[in-house]
C-alpha cells in the first residue's frame, strides 16, 4: 500500500501547490508511481502548476459522487510516467467533498500508487481537515514570518487532532518544510531565522527552499520546478527533501550558508 501525504498550513499563498508539485516529480524522477491530488475545491490551481489544465475532463468530485471512475480522472504526465494528477474541481464547493467519499479514493488510490500528495486548501475548514484526514505524514509548509508560523502551529494541533491516526492513538508523522527564506533578510531581521521557526513549531525539518524567481517561472511555465530546472537551488532543494521523506539521512544546510545544522535539530527533536 502507499503512503499518503498530506501538505498543507493554515495560511494561504506560502507554496503549498508548488511544494506538492515539485515534490510529487522529484519522488516520480525516482521511479516510484506517484498521484498528486488537489483539494482545494473552487479554486483548483495544481492543474496549472503542472501543465495539465487543458486536459482535466474529469476531477476528485466527480469520482466521489460516482459520476466518474477513478482511472477516468487521472491524468499522467507527459514528461514522466509515473506522475499522475487527480485534479480539483472549479465549479463546486467543499460540500460537495464526503468523508465517506475521500475514504474510499483515498484507499483506491494507495492500492494504485507508492505516494498519494494530497495538496490541502488554505485555512482550517472542511476541505483542509479532509486533505488531512488519511494522511500517514504531513509536510506543513511555513514561510519565514510570524503570521505563517502562527498558522502552520494551528494546524500542527489539528494533526494532532483531526486524523483518522490521532483517532487512534496514533503519533502522525510530521515535517516542516521552509519556503521563500532568504539567509541575508533573516539576517538583517527582516524575516524570522530558522533556529526561531524551529523552535515555535517544535518539529523536525524537511527542507529549506530558498527565495528564488525560479519557482514563479517555472509555475508559469506549467512545470513544477524540479522538472523545468532541475539544478537551480530550489529544484536542489526540493529533490533533497523528497529523498529525506523516502528515508534517507541527507544533512539540511541553510540557503547562503555553509554551516550544516542537519545534526543540532535532530538533537533538539530526540532531546
Amino acid at each position: 500500500m502507499g503512503k499518503v501525504i498530506v501538505v498543507t498550513s493554515g495560511k494561504g499563498g506560502v507554496g503549498k501547490t508548488t511544494s506538492s508539485a515539485a515534490l510529487g516529480a522529484a519522488l516520480a524522477q525516482r521511479n516510484e508511481k506517484v498521484v498528486v491530488v488537489d483539494f482545494d475545491v473552487g479554486l483548483r490551481n495544481l492543474d496549472l502548476v503542472m501543465g495539465a489544465e487543458r486536459r482535466v475532463v474529469y476531477d476528485l468530485v466527480n469520482v466521489i459522487q460516482g459520476d466518474a471512475k477513478l482511472p477516468q480522472a487521472l491524468i499522467r504526465d507527459k514528461r514522466l510516467e509515473t506522475l499522475f494528477l487527480l485534479p480539483a474541481s472549479q465549479t463546486r464547493d467543499k460540500d460537495n467533498l464526503t468523508p465517506e467519499g475521500v475514504e474510499r479514493v483515498i484507499n483506491e488510490l494507495k492500492s494504485y500508487f507508492d505516494w498519494v500528495i494530497c495538496d490541502s486548501p488554505a485555512g482550517i475548514e472542511r476541505g483542509a481537515t479532509l486533505a488531512m484526514r488519511h494522511a500517514d505524514v504531513a509536510v506543513v509548509v511555513t514561510n519565514p514570518e510570524v503570521s505563517s508560523v502562527r498558522d502552520s502551529d494551528r494546524i500542527i494541533g489539528l494533526l494532532d487532532a483531526k486524523t483518522v491516526k490521532a483517532e487512534r492513538g496514533e503519533r502522525m508523522e510530521k515535517h516542516l518544510l521552509l519556503t521563500r527564506f532568504d539567509a541575508a533578510r533573516a539576517e538583517r531581521g527582516d524575516m524570522l531565522k530558522v533556529d526561531d521557526v524551529l523552535e515555535i513549531l517544535s518539529i523536525p525539518l524537511l527542507g529549506i527552499i530558498p527565495e528564488s524567481t525560479d519557482v514563479l517561472r517555472a509555475s508559469n511555465l506549467g512545470s513544477p520546478v524540479t522538472l523545468a530546472d532541475a539544478r537551480c537551488a530550489p529544484s536542489v532543494a526540493y529533490f533533497e527533501a523528497a529523498r529525506r521523506l523516502a528515508g534517507e539521512q541527507l544533512p539540511v544546510t541553510i540557503p547562503g550558508e555553509k554551516r550544516g545544522i542537519f545534526g543540532k535539530i535532530f538533537a533538539r527533536r530526540a532531546a
